[in-house]
């Protein structure tokens, strides 16, 4: 089975349901702050896991990375990358404050960027788990402040499948002035995401 020859319309229909997703996601995040907050997928590809590091670029820029469980009808991780700069920019958007921009976090900057990858996870998974007819919901999430490399190494690590799928979505944020972005990553057990293919319509042969 090779999954990652999609056809564009294939592609589509991923992004339709990732826009849906963060669209949703982008609501909250405006109740939440009391701002109107926007969120696009401008792209969205299947790759290897092995090859995720390459596609974020430089790895060994520090990146916050927050990453969850998949439970449910389908089963995987969740990992939501932001380059450092970025993470605070959001940060100062989620508290209304400035933020030093200094490493190790605060607990109350923990608590918001834990926030934020929870509202991402839920608002993606609810709209997945509509689309299929699944229940999905996401982890806890578990927050890592590190080199692009090892952040991805340790979720790989801890998913336990090295040479599997991920689902890749350039995420961007932008408000009326600023406009910042991440990856979110999903990375489905090879059986999940068989599941997720063939309840698209996507052919796995």
């Amino acid at each position: 089975m090779v999954f990652s020859r999609l056809t564009e319309q294939q592609l589509d229909a991923l992004r339709e349901i990732s826009n849906v997703g963060m669209g949703h996601a982008a609501t909250a995040l405006s109740q939440l702050t009391g701002k109107t907050i926007h969120l696009e997928v401008p792209r969205v590809m299947l790759t290897d896991t092995l090859r995720i590091p390459e596609e974020l670029g430089e790895a060994e820029q520090t990146v916050v990375g927050i990453n969850l469980r998949m439970l449910g009808n389908a089963q995987g991780h969740i990992l939501i990358v932001f380059p450092w700069d970025n993470a605070v920019r959001i940060l100062e958007r989620l508290l209304s404050q400035k933020v030093p921009g200094a490493n190790p976090l605060s607990e109350m900057e923990l608590s918001a960027l834990n926030e934020l990858g929870n509202i991402l996870a839920s608002a993606y998974l609810n709209a997945l788990g509509e689309m299929l007819h699944m229940t999905l919901i996401p982890s806890v999430p578990h927050l890592c402040v590190n080199d692009a490399s090892t952040v991805i190494a340790n979720t790989l690590a801890e998913f336990g499948e090295f040479g599997g799928m991920a689902l890749m979505l350039d995420t961007e944020f932008f408000s009326k002035d600023e406009r910042v972005s991440g990856q979110f990553c999903l990375l489905p057990t090879p059986s999940s995401l068989e599941v997720i293919l063939t309840a698209l319509g996507i052919s796995t042969h």
